[in-house]
């Protein structure tokens, strides 16, 4: 026989179970688990992409480069994201439990995670630690990094998430937003989403969001220390590949998000 779930489906693990009916005796049978994952090859799915090779690209891919250092200088990182390794899925899983969305009403979390724009969410908040919400990574970009992991150090995401599992979901220290977004990309591709990072030169940072970089200065010419808007060298994040119902289908496709912890959010 045949099994079909919805396109929309709840990801995540499943219990199957067989019932059968004769006459007015009901019997059941606990057949076992299975896990059931975005699926971007399924026309009906949220992420579904018609290219084979972006498909390849974007979920199936295990290796990539990431682009960092400056607009003069940019520099070529190699990254493993290993979404198909050992244990993997299960630490993708558990980081959706371990949300402060899940523990705040575990049913209304569980029932959006048929929608790839609220997983998508759940995981760039979980991905950083710095919200005290069991997050994968801490970011640190001063001081000395000597009694834990130096960023430059990494080179891909599986080691950050089996430490961050073997230390009983402590974040790991310490990250940049190349590291968050690589581990965020494997993390999402792991749960069927299509995903890939983008590096952006003397990245403007608005804080006061005025659509400006504002810098002040005395009458001297002097630089005044007001105001927390910046331009840093380069900032790296991610995109997903996924429809945009509550938008409008202008907006289908790629989308923006970004695990660096800059700024809380919502």
């Amino acid at each position: 026989f045949i099994i079909s779930s919805p396109a929309n489906a709840v990801i995540g693990r499943y219990n199957l179970i067989l019932q059968v009916t004769s006459g007015n005796k009901i019997f059941s049978r606990f057949l076992g688990q299975f896990v059931l994952l975005f699926n971007p090859w399924c026309p009906g799915d949220g992420v579904y992409v018609a290219n084979e090779n972006e498909r390849q690209e974007y979920v199936l891919n295990e290796n990539g480069i990431i682009f960092v250092g400056n607009a003069k200088y940019i520099e070529a990182r190699g990254w493993y994201y290993g979404q198909f390794q050992d244990h993997l899925l299960n630490i993708c899983l558990t980081m959706l439990d371990l949300s402060l969305y899940y523990r705040q009403d575990a049913a209304i979390d569980v029932s959006r995670r048929g929608d790839p724009k609220y997983v998508g969410r759940v995981i760039s908040s979980m991905i950083n630690g710095n919200d005290n919400d069991n997050g994968v990574l801490l970011g640190k970009w001063q001081g000395s990094f000597h009694s834990h992991e130096n960023p430059s150090r990494w080179d891909g995401s599986v080691v950050i998430l089996q430490k961050w599992r073997q230390d009983n979901y402590k974040p790991v220290q310490y990250g940049q937003c190349w590291v968050f977004a690589g581990v965020m990309c494997t993390v999402l591709r792991c749960l069927g989403i299509p995903t890939r990072l983008v590096s952006n030169f003397n990245s403007a940072h608005d804080v006061d969001r005025n659509l400006s970089i504002d810098k002040y200065y005395d009458s001297s010419g002097k630089s005044l220390n007001i105001g927390k808007d910046s331009t840093w060298d380069y900032h790296v994040w991610n995109e997903s590949w996924f429809i945009r119902p509550d938008l409008g289908t202008s907006y289908n496709g790629w989308q923006v998000l970004d695990a660096t912890p800059q700024e809380q959010s919502k």
